[in-house]
């Protein structure tokens, strides 16, 4: 019967393997499933893509330092010509009776009825200091945007990395509970031998039913539990839910480097955190000068070149001979004089954001100093209990399989093999537990000495 169930279960796990395979499976070592997500994870894309609108921003405070060329072309018609009024004395003829009487106004136009303007401008920055701060500062802001880039990577790869573990601890617990099955099932078998034979008792039958009837249960709470954890890393590397994968690392080969543990030579700079808040440190001083720079003077080079027309008949402002051309070229001196104290005001808040980057440099590395020590202690800690939880599953199996022998020779009862076998699941139970833990520690661990993702 233990030969049969060991190879139904060999059979369903190599059929489960080659219809994956069939099936456009795709495998996945650790790193492979980070890379992965780096590449894909749409929360990635939609930070990059930040980042290029960055880019795109210096090229749009870089234009504003060169040339700026327009032009326009204006035709209209005045169908309803201004007029000003002008005195009678102008027009007094001692021949004309219909003279206007002297004290009067008269009513006239200087407005032709057709007009047309065609006119190219241009200006050039020639100095200032605004500027040439704001081109500093869209740079700064560029590299902090990178740098945020690396940030929300490093934050996927802890989550892949969690979740990825949690998948390998759920295989090996299931594949446990497989093993559990086997042995259970041909206990009852023998144990139904025995009582036909009349050496057991239909009780001892009936708690073994049980037992494997419970087995079964969590064996398929198991089951539930590792879809779950895979679908959760699907979603972590940003693949598609229905797309099958195959793990490729095992939980065996996962090494923990415990000289990580309370490092010696830890720099703050190896942290993201830290040379973000550097990168807004600069930004906060460039927009302190640039403040500053509000009160020095703006030149500007100024040009303009076009043609006018004007006439009380359309046909003539159509002929290019009827256009006249003129120019101007100069240059504009713009001088802050008084502004109600507003750069002062400006000024004083630039200087406190300034101090309060500053503090944040204490708060920092005080968080980090204390997420350091928390995870090492979390780590040396869940090292700590999964040895001594090694060492409980190892007597729990010595336990249960005396229990059995003893059942078998007809010198122990059904019921302390029960009992062994419920410990046993129990104290694998807390073994895995721990095992997750120390993974989850060991991740902690690396994103807080700034080694879980390095370029």
């Amino acid at each position: 019967m233990k030969n049969k169930i060991s190879l139904l279960a060999t059979f369903l796990l190599l059929w489960g393997t080659f219809y994956a395979s069939g099936q456009g499976a795709q495998s996945f070592s650790l790193q492979q499933s980070i890379d992965y997500a780096l590449q894909n994870r749409p929360s990635l894309q939609a930070t990059r893509n930040e980042q290029r609108i960055a880019k795109a921003q210096v090229g749009e405070v870089r234009a504003m330092g060169l040339p700026q060329i327009n032009g326009s072309l204006d035709v209209g018609d005045n169908f309803i010509q201004q007029q000003s009024f002008l005195p009678a004395e102008f027009f007094q003829d001692p021949g004309n009776p219909n003279a206007p009487e002297p004290g009067t106004f008269v009513p006239v136009t200087f407005t032709p009825a057709y007009t047309g303007n065609a006119t190219v401008t241009g200006s050039q920055l020639l100095f200032d200091g605004t500027y040439l701060i704001g081109l500093k500062a869209a740079k700064t802001y560029t590299e902090l945007s990178r740098k945020t880039t690396i940030q929300s990577e490093i934050d996927v790869a802890e989550q892949v990395s969690k979740a990825y573990y949690g998948v390998l601890v759920n295989r090996e617990r299931f594949e446990l509970l497989n093993q559990n099955l086997v042995r259970l099932d041909t206990l009852l078998y023998q144990t139904r031998i025995m009582f036909e034979n009349g050496v057991a008792e239909k009780l001892d039958v009936d708690r073994l039913r049980v037992q494997l009837n419970n087995l079964k249960v969590e064996q398929q709470k198991t089951e539930r539990l590792m879809a779950i954890s895979e679908n959760l890393l699907k979603f972590q590397m940003g693949i598609d839910q229905k797309q099958a994968i195959l793990l490729t690392d095992e939980l065996a080969e996962v090494e923990v480097d415990v000289s990580k543990v309370r490092p010696q030579n830890f720099e703050y700079s190896s942290r993201i955190e830290y040379s973000i808040l550097e990168t807004q440190r600069d930004l906060a001083e460039l927009e302190l000068r640039n403040r500053k720079s509000g009160y020095l003077p703006k030149l500007y080079l100024n040009a303009r070149y076009g043609y006018l027309t004007a006439s009380n008949d359309f046909s003539s402002i159509t002929k290019t001979s009827n256009w006249l051309d003129f120019g101007y070229v100069g240059g504009q001196l713009q001088l802050p004089i008084f502004d109600g104290l507003r750069k002062h005001y400006q000024i004083q808040q630039g200087k406190i954001a300034v101090e309060n980057t500053k503090l944040g440099f204490q708060t920092l590395t005080q968080s980090i100093d204390l997420e350091l020590e928390q995870a090492s202690v979390e780590l040396t800690n869940s090292l700590d209990v999964l040895e001594s939880q090694r060492e409980n599953m190892a007597l729990a199996e010595e336990i249960a399989r005396v229990a059995k022998i003893k059942f078998q020779e007809g010198v122990g009862t059904n019921l302390e093999v029960v009992n062994a076998e419920t410990d046993l699941r129990e104290a694998q139970t807390n073994y895995y537990a721990a095992m997750y833990d120390a993974l989850i520690a060991k991740v902690n661990l690396d994103r807080a000495t700034g080694t879980l993702l390095t370029k």
